[in-house]
């Protein structure tokens, strides 16, 4: 088992070192996504599709009105993500791994900056809001 995440580990960075060079580097202007707003009014998400490409560098944000709490999760996307830092409120984190979610208690936001690595459809939604409409997809090419 430790085999076969030491091997992972290995392979995306090894991964994200190309997709690095390919697209420049972290130091670079990442391709800012559409942020995502979380409406407590509607119960809406602002977007609920972003088409990406492997290897790019990109910031997505992350904004609620603070009417309802909301977590965003996805997971998927991002084990198969490189993610460089979480910015919030001006503190960066720099997670070691993937992360679960974002969770909002009040009104707020949140910058993700992440390379995708694998191609695919990952959802990402809102827990215990997914009956409201408040799923999205993520395309990997």
């Amino acid at each position: 088992m430790f085999a076969a995440r030491a091997f992972f580990a290995a392979s995306a960075l090894c991964l994200t070192l190309s997709a690095a060079q390919a697209e420049g580097n972290f130091a670079s202007q990442p391709t800012e996504l559409e942020p995502l707003v979380m409406s407590g009014a509607d119960l809406t998400f602002s977007v609920t599709e972003y088409t990406l490409e492997t290897g790019k560098y990109y910031k997505w944000r992350i904004e609620s009105d603070g009417l309802e709490e909301f977590r965003v999760n996805a997971p998927e996307l991002w084990r198969a993500s490189w993610i460089n830092q979480v910015v919030i409120n001006d503190i960066e984190v720099k997670p070691l791994g993937a992360i679960y979610g974002v969770e909002f208690d009040d009104e707020g936001g949140a910058d993700i900056f992440f390379v995708p690595l694998l191609p695919g459809n990952y959802e990402f939604s809102a827990p215990g809001f997914e009956s409201r409409g408040m799923t999205g997809t993520f395309v990997v090419r």
